[in-house]
């Protein structure tokens, strides 16, 4: 067990900032030593799902097929695609499905228009379920044991200047969450994103999912300006992202996938 813990955690210490790394960069993020993590490597490398020049190693296309099998087996994703994309298509703007993995979200669904955010983002991009919309969405409706896991285990960095990075101001938004529906997100994953989330709810109202919609800001606006107008865009797009998610939990009925 301890064998295949290190085996994973050497494959997820790559992401987008750390497409090629050396045996030492790899050894550093995954606190192994030189010698485990390079046996680690030389084995993925062996096995196609790694490749090295010698000195900097990648990982390779095969390594998508390990998770491939966990999104193909959801119902969600299909589902969720054509209502995503008539919402995107009807607004302009992005929209995305996404489910809670430990501390972070997976995007299953990504409805692309134009590109507001520096990371590209497909199926199976994570990033960490504090700084996100749908990820609060996600946490607010955890119980209050598995939240205190979360919050034992979760790396809360600020990624902006903007970014609530306090366990008593997250569960304050959390709060917030929970009474209003949605989760609204302003610059606090990347600076000049917004974005507006809700849940998307299974048999016995449980929260099995999240969409949102990611809006860009305007850095130039005044704050007050600013926030008017985010304001107004909430107002006007909760009840579309909640009439596209109560759609998809429909489907997800109609096909006993809930």
């Amino acid at each position: 067990m301890q064998s295949l813990a290190r085996g994973l955690a050497v494959v997820r210490s790559f992401d987008a900032e750390h497409q090629e790394m050396t045996l030492s960069e790899v050894a550093a993020r995954t606190s192994l030593t030189r010698a485990t993590a390079r046996r680690f490597l030389h084995t993925l490398v062996e096995l196609g799902y790694a490749r090295t020049d010698g000195r900097v190693f990648a990982l390779t296309p095969l390594v998508l097929q390990l998770g491939y099998a966990y999104l193909s087996g959801l119902p969600l994703p299909e589902l969720a695609q054509p209502i995503l994309e008539e919402l995107s298509h009807r607004h302009g703007e992005s929209t995305s499905l996404a489910v809670l993995d430990g501390a972070d979200i997976v995007y299953l669904t990504r409805i692309h228009t134009r590109r507001i955010i520096s990371v590209g983002i497909s199926p199976g991009t994570r990033f960490p379920a504090h700084a996100t919309s749908m990820g609060r969405v996600l946490l607010a409706a955890l119980a209050p044991g598995e939240l205190d896991a979360y919050f034992a285990h979760a790396d809360l960095a600020p990624l902006t200047p903007r970014t609530l990075t306090s366990r008593k101001a997250i569960e304050a938004e959390l709060a917030r969450i929970r009474e209003a529906g949605y989760a609204v997100v302003d610059q606090e994953l990347e600076v000049g994103l917004q974005s507006v989330a809700v849940p998307v709810l299974g048999a016995g109202g449980r929260t099995v999912a999240a969409i949102n919609m990611a809006l860009s800001a305007r850095l130039d606006d005044p704050a007050s300006s600013a926030e008017n107008r985010r304001d107004a865009e909430v107002a006007r797009l909760v009840p579309e992202l909640q009439a596209a998610a109560a759609s998809i939990a429909e489907a997800a009925r109609a096909v006993g996938a809930d």
